[in-house]
């Protein structure tokens, strides 16, 4: 190991690599017979199993699992509490050669008490032993008539020659893969003001399993549902929840099975209730890592309330089974879409009505391409000056023709603004480029940067003076996408008075116009919408090839599904480019080759330091989403920091020619 100096360079470990920090992790609910343990140690170990071959290296069985959870009185019978533990033997020495670590339920006596435990096992070893801290004595619950209570308890329990950790506050730390830290309660545990899991989260476990017996009644499945999503979500960890199903007696309850895997507050996994067997799930335990050091509110890891407990698995490639969304800015199920457009097209409307309230403009000027940002902006701008109870004749929509310009642009940008009611002002602009190429010396037949450029530059000099003109806001139409790209000119399209798409990703700009197409009620303002969002997005700085746009945007920096999905798993998750191309591969595998996805990645990374410089000096504009690039907000980035780290880690993982997904 290198202690001083610089690390030598080195390529990164394939297995390493490959594992990015996901955990499988399983859930399940073995077919139980009432107070027969033996029995029960088979299904255990018989599902245990299962759940290994799935490739789940954390393995949560349900509360008193080897007697059954409704054993009532049988648990005042010596012979029972005798048999469970011998039970829990033979289970460790049955399940020796499962690479995993096991959490299953039993009642154990100790100095003259009978507490509710959750035994830890690894590779044929009884780690330790978790007591439950508080038993439930109301309603269909009378636990207190045979357990005790283990409020922040800690002892020894001596088995052969080991004394194994008896204890509430029980750390189970992985020596292979550090940052996976585990804790447990059980039950009730979760469902008190203060649960053991804040203190074991807080003490650094990323992963909390709870064994559980809660039974059913009507309406609790939604309760139990949003109380383990909201509990992972507080703590930022990954929440394992297994509890009792179909076996247990149903004298008075009735127990459904409902196992539950999350992840910072998503549902990663959830069984059919009222069937026995087992959900698996891939936990993300460097992003709950990444994610707690980001939030500055979270507290710092303070382990000397827990005793750690080691125990080590096979470091191997995590086959993952989780599904990554496509389009992440984008909700999938459409009136969850709907919801979440309206209430982005308010927020952009709010944050425009209140700088236009505070500059005390009464007008507003944009430059309205035919284009889709363009369009949502106006959209935007329409429903703000509706706000403000403002005629929208007040709204300037500048087209500007030049060299690019097609026809059906043009149009779609006349059309568009007349159905609106804002006021069209045409101004050609070849002169003044022309004009401005001889000033400067420029060839007007080389189609070079300066070619392009000079025409966004002299656009947005047209509208600044314009607003000036007519004591209005000059409002910019640049996206989320094209930030994160630096796709724009620099003192050009980059700049604006006021940004109201600069959050908005262009996937999702797409959504936006798309609903208010389909909910505008006017059949021609939803055609020339629909219209628009079919034309190629352009930003027609290149003469048109037959009447056609020749300049189309993706083809030139990629497709804009690719680069939102890198976007957001790199700035919402934080993930590495290897990280970021793995899952690619996988959730693009019907539509991208790998070679495609490596190649736009690169120019990913690549454009996102190299642009920083554009995005150091934004316009205000309003936050909508989880990632934003403002310099005074979300992004603090340096605009000469070096590329080469991320670019290092892409050529390591270069793919072979001809490689398939």
């Amino acid at each position: 190991m290198q202690i001083s100096g610089f690390p030598e360079k080195k390529t990164m470990n394939r297995e390493e690599e490959m594992k990015h920090g996901f955990i499988k992790v399983a859930a399940g609910t073995p077919d139980i017979i009432v107070a027969d343990c033996r029995k029960n140690g088979e299904a255990i170990v018989a599902l245990a199993r299962k759940m290994a071959r799935e490739g789940a290296k954390i393995l949560v069985f349900p509360e008193l699992c080897i007697t059954g959870y409704t054993c009532q009185d049988l648990f005042l019978q010596r012979k029972l509490i005798d048999s469970a533990w011998e039970t829990l033997l033979t289970i460790a020495e049955k399940t020796r050669r499962l690479d995993a670590l096991l959490f299953v339920g039993l009642p154990l006596r100790h100095k003259g008490k009978l507490y509710n435990t959750a035994a830890a096992l690894c590779h044929g070893q009884i780690l330790g032993l978790v007591p439950k801290t508080y038993l439930p004595n109301y309603n269909e619950f009378y636990e207190q008539r045979h357990f005790a209570g283990a409020e922040e308890f800690f002892d020894y329990i001596q088995i052969g020659d080991e004394e194994v950790p008896f204890g509430t506050d029980l750390l189970f730390i992985c020596e292979t893969v550090p940052e996976l830290v585990v804790g447990a309660e059980i039950c009730e545990d979760l469902w008190v003001p203060s649960p053991p899991s804040i203190r074991h989260a807080t003490a650094g476990a990323r992963i909390i399993v709870n064994l559980s017996a809660s039974d059913d009644l009507v309406g609790k499945d939604a309760y139990r549902r949003n109380l383990i999503s909201g509990q992972s979500a507080r703590l930022v960890c990954g929440y394992v929840y297994a509890t009792a199903g179909e076996g247990e007696s149903t004298q008075d309850l009735v127990f459904g099975g409902q196992n539950l895997i999350c992840e910072n507050g998503v549902i990663q996994a959830e069984d059919e209730r009222f069937e026995n067997g087992f959900v698996t799930a891939d936990i993300d335990i460097q992003r709950l890592s990444d994610e707690r050091q980001r939030l500055t509110t979270y507290p710092a890891e303070d382990r000397d309330s827990h005793q750690e407990v080691p125990f080590s698995l096979k470091v191997t490639e995590t086959a993952l089974t989780r599904v990554f969304a496509p389009k992440p800015f984008v909700p999938a199920d459409k009136s969850e879409r709907e919801k979440r457009c309206e209430e982005i097209l308010n927020i952009q409307s709010m944050g425009l009505k209140k700088r236009m309230r505070h500059v005390k403009s009464e007008s507003a000027v944009v430059g309205l391409s035919g284009g889709l940002d363009s369009t949502l902006a106006l959209l935007v701008m329409a429903r703000t000056f509706d706000m403000l109870g403002l005629d929208k004749s007040r709204i300037l929509c500048v087209t500007m023709p030049c060299f690019g310009t097609t026809d059906r642009t043009y149009q779609n940008a006349c059309t568009l603004s007349k159905k609106i009611g804002a006021t069209l002002r045409e101004i050609p602009i070849q002169a003044a480029v022309l004009q401005h190429f001889k000033d400067i010396g420029q060839d007007p037949d080389k189609k070079d940067v300066t070619y392009e450029n000079s025409q966004a530059r002299e656009r947005t000099q047209i509208l600044m003076d314009l607003a000036n003109q007519e004591n209005a806001i000059l409002v910019g139409t640049g996206d989320l996408s094209e930030l994160a790209l630096g796709w724009a000119t620099y003192n050009g399209d980059h700049m604006s008075m006021y940004g109201v798409n600069v959050s908005v990703p262009k996937t999702l700009v797409r959504h936006l116009v798309r609903y208010y197409a389909d909910t505008c009620g006017d059949k021609e303002l939803s055609a020339v919408l629909l219209d628009i969002l079919d034309t190629p997005v352009s930003p027609e700085l290149l003469p048109p090839e037959d009447g056609e746009i020749a300049q189309k945007t993706e083809d030139l920096v990629g497709p804009y599904e690719l680069h939102d999905f890198f976007l957001y798993y790199m700035l919402r998750a934080g993930y590495g480019p290897a990280k970021i191309y793995r899952i690619a591969c996988r959730t693009f595998r019907r539509t991208y080759d790998p070679e495609t996805i490596y190649k736009w990645l690169r120019t990913f990374c690549w454009r996102f330091f190299s642009q920083q410089f554009k995005r150091s000096c934004l316009p205000d504009g309003p936050k909508v989403g989880s990632v934003a690039l403002s310099p005074r907000g979300d992004l603090r980035m340096p605009s000469d920091a070096s590329p080469a780290m991320w670019m290092e880690e892409l050529d390591v993982i270069r793919p072979a020619a001809g490689n398939k997904a």
